[in-house]
């Protein structure tokens, strides 16, 4: 949600700047103003989070406890956000979420019981998606990876790190028919 918070507020600082500029802009379509705001819009969304990504760290230092056998696959943040860190290691998804208190949560891999991943329209567009993971941890059955950067990619990345775990533990998953 916070994305089409986000989104909708540039759009009408965007629509303010054309009402209070002096450029003469009668004489253009107005679906052509409205491609025009849509593309200001993504690319400050883009340029913003770049900005947030370049003055923080991937994954803060806090999270590098992983055992040294721990190989991490992939790390990443939401789109737009300082305080939410994802990590998939070959043992475990771990979510770190706070600026100043920190909330850790890890799930292991050989306890997920199955991923999907979505994408709206706009996301496709800015290649963001939310990645869904089933578990069977009593704690976390539903864990919501929101807005990471090409979702097909972590969620195969994530696939085959199951995959692997399962066979690594010689663990197999049986479905009740």
């Amino acid at each position: 949600m916070a994305l089409e918070k986000a989104e909708s507020k540039i759009k009408a600082q965007v629509w303010q700047a054309i009402a209070q500029g002096k450029i003469d802009l009668e004489g253009v379509p107005k679906e052509k103003l409205e491609e025009l705001v849509n593309l200001v819009t993504e690319a400050a969304l883009i340029e913003l989070n770049d900005e947030l990504g370049s003055s923080t760290e991937v994954v803060p230092k806090e999270t590098s406890v992983f055992d040294e056998e721990e190989d991490i696959l992939w790390q990443g943040r939401p789109f737009l956000s300082i305080i939410t860190y994802y990590t998939i290691t070959d043992e475990r998804i771990r979510i770190q979420e706070g600026l100043l208190g920190k909330n850790h949560t890890d799930v292991e891999l050989v306890r997920i019981q199955s991923m999907d991943y979505k994408q709206t329209v706009g996301e496709r567009l800015m290649l963001l998606g939310d990645v869904t993971i089933r578990s069977h941890d009593p704690k976390h059955p539903l864990i919501l990876l929101r807005n990471v950067p090409n979702p097909g990619e972590v969620h195969e990345i994530l696939r085959r790190a199951v995959l692997n775990a399962r066979s690594k533990h010689r663990l197999s998953y049986r479905e009740e028919m």
